[in-house]
């Protein structure tokens, strides 16, 4: 990824020393900045303004705006699918069975998005996979909305939703990197993921009072809208011509498999998606059992279901600009060695918090944690990877998150059945918990993420 590409006007180093001079030249700051060091830290930016300079393009900034308010409405529908369906059987199992509904389809067509978002426009990609979801949002609302009540046909929408989501989310990824110049890419992944998860804390806190006072319908139907903002902006948005862009040089299984041999040859984007994988199976299913833990446990209703739903995002949003701080300051091996543990003992505090207030501290810090790890994963693998082969990594890395997410769900929505939900989710959290101190306590592997090339090992 060339630095003309991305309008990129200051990187005549890049082009004059070389790619390992470069690096090596960042990599001597950062050991400047961090512990031991013999320099000062601020040589090394890390101011908020440092960390928020994506916004200053304008492409990036319209695109965040509408992703947010698109993403809100996703959540909001997010949350009123398993009220409804866990209202409608009372049993934990659809809740899980949801949640496989809803991502399964993604990581079957995984290979498909991905090369999609390599060969053809990922502009149009993204319009039409957003009209799409549109759609089914809408078709949703008046199917409820005629007294249309039944599980299997709210499931069949969401099988839906999966769907034209696995063909939008590698393009989705993908198309972040064309917003800003390479320099920028960090700001940009750390605020789209900022973006999502405060999306995460203003669609549930938004579910939970519509729920609670006008029903389910009205939430399909703000979702259905909410897809507006974004098909808006991107309509108006020209990103950087990216490589390949209109080409087909793989079929679907042949892309897939070139995807998978890149990857295992650097070992950075393997742990970024053996991370991502973990947080999915084991933590994320705590987001749909969170109406589980409000009515079975805490005995509330869904206003205290939409605010424990919404911690989540508040916690992401709250250690947001701190971590748009650290770039540069903190490798990214640290981050994770440090946060996936803490992710880990956050779902086992919540697991066994007595009371939804203890409850929601517990989720703030899940949240908080879940930002940490994600988006300095995600980081370090859009940071390695080659641009010709972004969609096809990206899809292969979605693939494994959207595989491990409902399958999480889907079991321990039958072991919440089974053993009940508490015991369930301290459970998972102390699988997690062995898992992430093996991979603490190999710095050397964990080393691979801070990488800034795509050098085979």
């Amino acid at each position: 990824m060339t630095a003309e590409r991305h309008g990129d006007q200051d990187s005549n180093v890049d082009r004059e020393s070389g790619p390992q001079v470069l690096r090596r030249r960042l990599n001597g700051l950062r050991n400047l900045g961090g512990p031991g060091g013999t320099g000062p830290a601020a040589m090394v930016p890390t101011s908020l303004r440092h960390g928020m300079r994506a916004l200053k393009h304008r492409n990036f900034r319209m695109f965040f705006v509408g992703a947010l308010v698109s993403n809100s409405g996703t959540w909001l529908q997010n949350l009123a699918i398993p009220f409804v369906l866990f209202e409608l059987t009372g049993r934990s199992f659809w809740v899980g069975l949801a949640g496989f509904a809803q991502f399964f389809p993604a990581f079957l067509l995984g290979p498909l998005g991905g090369n999609l978002a390599d060969q053809y426009d990922r502009r149009k990609v993204l319009l039409f996979s957003q009209a799409s979801l549109a759609l089914v949002s809408l078709l949703l609302w008046v199917t409820w909305t005629l007294g249309f009540r039944s599980p299997t046909l709210v499931l069949s929408f969401v099988v839906l939703t999966g769907v034209f989501s696995g063909l939008m989310i590698p393009a989705w990824q993908a198309f972040v990197a064309g917003l800003v110049p390479k320099e920028d890419l960090p700001s940009a992944i750390t605020l789209n993921s900022t973006q999502f998860n405060a999306s995460r804390a203003i669609g549930p806190a938004l579910a939970g009072i519509l729920l609670a006072t006008v029903g389910a319908g009205p939430a399909f139907l703000l979702n259905a809208l909410s897809f507006l903002a974004v098909i808006a902006m991107i309509w108006v948005i020209r990103p950087a011509p990216t490589e390949r862009s209109g080409q087909a040089p793989d079929g679907i299984i042949d892309g897939f498999r070139s995807a998978v041999g890149y990857i295992r040859q650097r070992r950075g984007i393997m742990i970024g998606i053996l991370s991502a994988i973990l947080v999915a199976f084991f933590g994320n299913p705590i987001v749909q059992f969170t109406v589980v833990f409000a009515e079975q446990v805490y005995q509330a209703g869904p206003r205290v279901f939409g605010l424990l739903a919404a911690a989540v995002g508040v916690g992401a949003v709250m250690i947001a600009p701190l971590l748009s701080t650290w770039d540069g300051r903190f490798e990214r091996s640290s981050m994770v060695r440090w946060g996936l543990p803490f992710y880990a003992l956050a779902v086992i505090a919540f697991g066994a918090a007595p009371s939804w207030p203890l409850g929601l501290v517990a989720l703030l810090c899940l949240g908080a944690s879940f930002l940490v790890v994600v988006a300095t994963t995600n980081t370090a693998v859009q940071v390695i990877v080659a641009d010709e082969m972004r969609g096809r990594v990206m899809s292969t890395r979605i693939m494994g998150f959207t595989l491990a997410f409902p399958v999480g769900s889907l079991i321990q929505g039958v072991l919440a059945d089974a053993i009940g939900p508490q015991a369930t989710v301290v459970g998972a959290g102390a699988i997690l918990l062995v898992i992430a101190l093996g991979l603490a306590s190999q710095p050397e592997l964990l080393a691979n993420l801070d990488r800034d090339d795509d050098t085979p090992h």
